[in-house]
């Protein structure tokens, strides 16, 4: 009994050495550095507002031409799509390179 109980608290005291002789090697370091990231800046405010517009237009013309609720919905739901994919298309995408800093390990 007295052998077990010697054998079992020399196992874990190795093990609790081996644990903390193991911890600061695995701790990594972190440096900064610089890197070039590829950055777009995208403007939904564009097709937002195209949607707004195409949705509006496409409900006058479906009130205009349908003279009914169905109408004007079916109207501003094809109008909203198109108004949105219209802006999309031709908002101006801003892409560059920016440097910024960053932390890796090592």
């Amino acid at each position: 009994m007295r052998k077990t109980s010697i054998t079992t608290l020399s196992l874990a005291l190795s093990a609790l050495v081996a644990a903390s002789a193991i911890a600061p090697v695995a701790q990594a370091k972190r440096v900064r550095v610089q890197e070039k990231v590829w950055v777009c800046d995208h403007s939904k405010k564009k097709a937002t507002n195209g949607t707004m517009i195409g949705a509006i237009g496409g409900g006058l013309v479906g009130n205009a031409l349908g003279k009914d609720t169905g109408s004007t919905l079916i109207g501003a739901g094809v109008g909203a799509v198109a108004g949105h994919e219209i802006a999309k298309g031709s908002s101006k995408r801003n892409c560059h390179y920016e440097t910024r800093w960053v932390y890796r390990n090592r």
